[in-house]
């Protein structure tokens, strides 16, 4: 296995089983694409290499282009991979997924058959409560996926102006109480700044009116999701990495991509749309075949997990997968 990024750590802390979400849709979905004789799976979201290990291990001829900006989830994602044995198909690089025009270039890969997104936060940054995602466990206020890079939650938290701060929870969260989470976050940092996710899992819940706490889950679900997302910038990411990787695809290459929420699934809902669509001028009797789609659906809408995998992995219940597939070059 190839990497492009310095050697991962051998004892990183080992994470429980992981059970990726929706996998038998995405291998399907993706399948005709791997098979294809010398086949590029780009693995945008690399985490723990669920799927691309399940694609792997289909399609012997596969190569793998892993890309991640979290430091732990490439070192265990190499050991699973070294474990499977896959090591001389596969290429990590340490990477935000935005940046896959600069990666190929530099690999010497001018179209791939297969990409696969994976959005929101891997299974390996929940289960580690130090990495500041979690509102179940106390831990620094963090929440980068890159550790080693950018700003902090807590220096969100502690410097937006309140107006701002509430824009976050209210765009990116699509909290109902925004404004009144922030107002109590400016009136509590004064006093303290935020280090801690657990006092401010604390105080959204106590912002928030007692009568809403009792359904729709944790109360600072939206307010770390809202947090996560601005820290990361992952739906500007998002935005322009889809139409590079669906630049990238060859005639026949296939683009798969799991969403959580609304947020990111509207993003991929209008690009996907966007490419399926044909843009012949209006009046002109007859379609022009250069401004005709260069996508061709493969969902219909988003697609949800069964309730048997919602039912063995509660992490897939809001998870809904869109896919497409290459049919011509752009004119």
């Amino acid at each position: 296995m190839s990497s492009t990024g310095p050697a991962e750590a051998p004892d990183a802390p080992r994470p429980p089983v992981h059970v990726p979400v929706l996998l038998d849709r995405i291998t399907e979905l993706l399948a005709p694409a791997c098979a294809a004789p010398g086949a590029v799976l780009v693995d945008m979201t690399l985490g723990l290499a669920g799927h691309s290990l399940a694609l792997l291990d289909a399609h012997p001829g596969l190569r793998l282009i892993g890309l991640d900006r979290d430091p732990d989830a490439r070192a265990e994602a190499a050991r699973r991979i070294a474990a499977a044995g896959h090591t001389d198909r596969v290429t990590l690089v340490p990477a935000v997924f935005d940046e896959l025009p600069d990666v190929l270039d530099r690999l010497g890969v001018p179209e791939v058959q297969a990409v696969l997104f994976d959005l929101g936060v891997s299974s390996l940054q929940l289960d580690r409560p130090d990495r500041g995602f979690s509102y179940s466990a106390d831990a620094p206020l963090d929440m980068r996926m890159n550790p080693e890079r950018g700003r902090t939650a807590a220096e969100i938290v502690n410097t937006y102006p309140a107006k701002e701060l509430a824009r976050v929870l209210r765009v990116y969260g699509e909290e109902r109480f925004a404004s009144r989470i922030a107002a109590a976050i400016e009136r509590e940092r004064a006093r303290e700044p935020f280090t801690s996710t657990a006092r401010l899992a604390d105080l959204v819940r106590d912002a928030i009116p007692a009568a809403t706490r009792r359904t729709g889950g944790h109360p600072a679900k939206r307010t770390f999701q809202a947090l996560r997302i601005e820290v990361n910038d992952e739906l500007g990411v998002l935005e322009r990495a889809l139409p590079a990787a669906i630049e990238a695809l060859a005639v026949g290459g296939r683009i798969a991509v799991i969403t959580f929420h609304s947020l990111e699934d509207r993003i991929v809902k209008q690009t996907l749309a966007e490419g399926a669509t044909d843009h012949t001028p209006h009046g002109m009797p007859v379609p022009l075949p250069e401004h005709g789609p260069v996508l061709r659906l493969l969902t219909r809408g988003g697609e949800a997990a069964t309730d048997d995998e919602v039912a063995a992995n509660s992490r897939a219940a809001s998870a809904r997968v869109r896919a497409a597939e290459r049919i011509r070059r752009a004119a």
